[in-house]
């Protein structure tokens, strides 16, 4: 009877032994795992601090380079933003072509497009103004293909809508211009501007 009591509290122990070692590493594995999330938790604090300074940096007017491949959406947005307000259009351009096209958010991706694109059709009647049609036609024609992108993303901005339409009608005025698909008839008045709206709304 000793024998066997004996026996079991060999294995009460061994049990009891076997359950600290078991305690010990969930433990240990747990600590690990809320450093780890601990330090990820404060890198991206610190990220969308930085990123935070950097955008108001570029809306102050700092000129602040940024690296298109780790940049965030809102970076490339604000930093897309402070180039169109100074007319560095091959600067915002390139920005478009690399920075915005791994953008995640679509309707920020949408929003810099139609910058761009209000961005072209202002630079239209401006050549417009300087009786350059020459020039302003392909703006237009770029801005025209801007918004429809920005409408693919975000369908229901009505601002893009608009605009997209101020565009349409802006070449249509154009005299001799052939690339729209509607004819328009011999007698109608060749009037440029009599009827356009004003610049479209929108930045910059």
């Amino acid at each position: 009877m000793e024998q066997k009591e004996s026996a079991l509290r060999r294995l009460a122990g061994s049990a009891l032994r076997g359950f600290r070692k078991v305690r010990t590493i969930l433990l240990t594995v747990g600590l690990a795992v809320s450093v780890v999330a601990l330090a990820a938790l404060t890198w991206n604090v610190y990220r969308i601090n930085q990123d935070n300074a950097t955008i108001a940096a570029l809306a102050a007017g700092d000129d602040i380079e940024i690296d298109f491949a780790t940049a965030s959406d809102e970076v490339i947005f604000a930093r897309s933003r402070y180039l169109l307000y100074r007319e560095r259009r091959e600067e915002a351009q390139t920005l478009l072509d690399l920075g915005g096209s791994r953008m995640i958010d679509p309707s920020l991706r949408a929003r810099l497009l139609y910058n761009h694109a209000n961005a072209r059709v202002r630079d239209a009647v401006t050549a417009i103004e300087k009786g350059d049609p020459a020039k302003a036609i392909p703006l237009t024609q770029l801005a025209k293909d801007e918004y429809r992108l920005a409408l693919r993303l975000d369908p229901s901005n009505w601002d893009i809508k608009h605009n997209l339409d101020v565009a349409m009608r802006l070449v249509r005025d154009f005299p001799g211009y052939e690339g729209e698909a509607e004819e328009v008839p011999e007698d109608a008045p060749k009037n440029l501007w009599t009827d356009l709206p004003g610049v479209p709304r929108g930045l910059p």
